[in-house]
């Protein structure tokens, strides 16, 4: 069953820059990742290299930070709920 989406998607070509990071941790450097899809309610992200994520961590775009939780998780690509 193929349940509705809750927020528009805003694409990164869109009014958006794609380039991010992540905060992983308060100690540990920040992961870059690529913005695939945005809403107000979550994102896609494409990380750059091979990076175990914990569950919880936040995510640098577009001059703000967001607290995120991993949702769903496919090769590099990323689902996240703000």
């Amino acid at each position: 069953m193929v349940q509705e989406r809750r927020f528009a998607r805003v694409r990164s070509g869109g009014p958006i820059s794609s380039a991010a990071s992540l905060i992983i941790g308060p100690k540990l450097p920040v992961v870059p990742c690529h913005v695939v899809d945005y809403s107000a309610g979550g994102a896609c992200i494409e990380l750059t290299s091979d990076v175990t994520l914990p569950q919880r961590f936040e995510l640098l775009h577009g001059g703000t930070k967001k607290k995120c939780r991993t949702v769903w998780r496919k090769a590099r690509r990323v689902g996240v709920a703000f």
